[in-house]
């Protein structure tokens, strides 16, 4: 009896459902029996329907955003067959239809009628270095050496590949000469590895400037692309027309696909795309010679898998250090090698987000007399070693600077990562600034004795990357920030002032004493203020 089972991708884990019943929900309801808690999936998405035995149809369900099974829409209930891809929203799902072995195994025989291969992907490769010779003149010991240097070659090409680009015409070379039964190529990966395959290059055999191939992929099998990345199988059709397994498919109807072949890009580890191929006119002699054809194409793309994934390993290297570079400006090298580590910034942003921080502003005491006294110059050379000395400190504690405003330094503690003890990490900060100020002064730092005002408030603040396309900034935004702002003109030369949140969140609270209330341009209310007792 055939069953009807239901596989989707998780992260990086597959799992397997088993439709066990007459009529089956999927949605994002946990009521559903196949719940999708995900984006673009609605609450009862979609149903399935067994309409006889071994037949089930897909039916939307007034979905937001839609069912899809393999190309088209469903505006109606549509019958699923093996190996079909149901799209709800961005969520894909491999339908499975598995009958007993021995059924199976006769419907492989039979390729005559469906002229479809599916094959293990490590026995093909082996397969056609073990040629079987159908020349008299050459042995079989002679063809396998002869295909053995060939793979040598072409892996030695492949591995000087630094680029996608190099890569693709390595195979597509390599593909359009041994292979002339064949129109297109493609390479298909899974650049985010979240198993979705994007088109990254594509070629045609013709040389004709009128031979276009869409960069959307719109002319590829994506059923047989998903089956062949998800099963780790190759699958090779002589003639999709009349192949029931595709007969839904959009884009071998429309597009005119009679032959079609693809080989996932796996080196025994991980599947990391899948190379395809296909043409217009029926390939019969596939059915009789495929196997070893399908076997060369699995073989080189066994290559194909470790140059792709050194690619992808760059790729990953480079987008790491750019997000690196830019955020060490903001954050201690641990909280960068942190948000790293936890994939936090896939596109290199951070996004704004609401975060309970203390943030601190600290500036120099009679600044803008000293810009009187000074040169540009040496007013320059001031703030650059300066501020070298006090982010040292931000940093110490886990803080993120937001940025200088004139000689103002704004950090905050608290994000991106949540501190619960962000204000002590805060005062701690100031403390410590005052006291290595204190030193520096002591060493004549500067050419005359500076000092600072440091203002802390703690509270709800909105923190990300805010900016254009052209320029963002990781900063801090709200109420809780305007008032530290405020704050930071009451506070005495060389002193730390916090506010009461601030005050009543510290582990340590008696190393300051009430200052008073005050009131501040734009704040409605008094403000009740904490002076440090570090020169009572």
């Amino acid at each position: 009896m055939i069953e009807l089972k239901l596989r989707l991708q998780e992260g990086n884990t597959e799992r397997t459902v088993t439709v066990n019943q007459d009529v089956f929900t999927i949605g994002r309801l946990p009521e559903c029996d196949l719940c999708l808690p995900f984006g673009g999936v609605s609450r009862c998405h979609a149903r399935l329907l067994k309409i006889a035995a071994g037949m089930w149809t897909i039916e939307d369900m007034g979905s937001k955003n839609g069912t899809q099974l393999n190309d088209r829409l469903v505006t109606s209930p549509r019958q699923v067959h093996n190996g079909d891809i149901i799209w709800l929203g961005d969520v894909s799902v491999l339908v499975l239809l598995e009958e007993p072995v021995e059924t199976v195994m006769s419907k492989q025989v039979d390729i005559t009628e469906q002229r479809t291969i599916f094959h293990n992907v490590k026995r093909l490769q082996e397969q056609w270095i073990q040629a079987d010779s159908h020349n008299g003149d050459i042995s079989n010991k002679d063809k396998s050496i002869a295909r053995l240097k060939d793979l040598v070659d072409i892996a030695k090409n492949l591995s000087g590949a630094a680029s996608i680009e190099e890569i693709f015409s390595q195979v597509q070379q390599v593909v359009f000469r041994y292979l002339s039964s064949i129109d297109r190529l493609a390479l298909l990966i899974d650049v985010s590895g979240s198993g979705k395959l994007e088109i990254l290059n594509s070629a045609t055999r013709s040389t004709c400037e009128h031979e276009y191939l869409p960069h959307d992929g719109s002319w590829i099998s994506r059923s047989i692309c998903q089956k062949v990345f998800a099963e780790k199988i190759a699958v090779q059709t002589a003639d999709a027309q009349r192949d029931e397994r595709f007969a839904g498919e959009q884009s071998i109807l429309v597009k005119g696909i009679r032959s079609a072949m693809a080989v996932p890009l796996w080196d025994e580890n991980k599947v990391v795309g899948v190379l395809y191929a296909d043409a217009h006119l029926s390939s019969y002699h596939w059915a009789k010679e495929g196997e070893e054809e399908l076997s060369f194409f699995s073989a080189l793309a066994n290559l194909v898998a470790s140059s792709v994934q050194r690619w992808l390993l760059a790729e990953k290297l480079k987008t790491e250090e750019v997000i690196r570079h830019r955020l060490e400006r903001y954050h201690s090298p641990a909280v960068v090698q942190q948000l790293i580590a936890v994939g936090a910034l896939p596109d290199g942003r951070l996004a704004p987000r609401e975060s309970e921080i203390s943030i601190l502003f600290a500036d120099i005491v009679g600044f803008t007399a000293m810009s009187e006294r000074f040169t540009a110059r040496e007013i320059a050379e001031l703030l650059n070693k300066l501020f070298e000395e006090m982010l040292k400190e931000v940093f110490a504690y886990g803080g993120t600077l937001d940025k200088y405003i004139g000689d103002c330094i704004m950090a905050f503690f608290g994000a991106p990562e949540p501190q619960s003890d962000h204000a002590d990490r805060a005062v701690c900060t100031a403390m410590n600034m005052l006291t290595r100020l204190e030193h520096l002064n002591t060493n004549n730092f500067w050419l005359e004795p500076l000092q600072l005002r440091i203002a802390i408030n703690s509270g709800k603040a909105v923190v990300g990357d805010v900016g254009s396309s052209q320029r963002v900034d990781y900063t801090a935004l709200g109420a809780t920030i305007n008032l530290a702002a405020r704050m930071e003109a009451v506070c005495p030369p060389g002193e730390c002032i916090v506010s009461e949140v601030t005050y009543r969140m510290l582990s340590q609270p008696s190393c300051f004493y009430e200052m008073g209330d005050y009131r501040f341009k734009g704040i409605n209310r008094l403000v009740k203020v904490y002076q440090t007792k570090l020169h009572e």
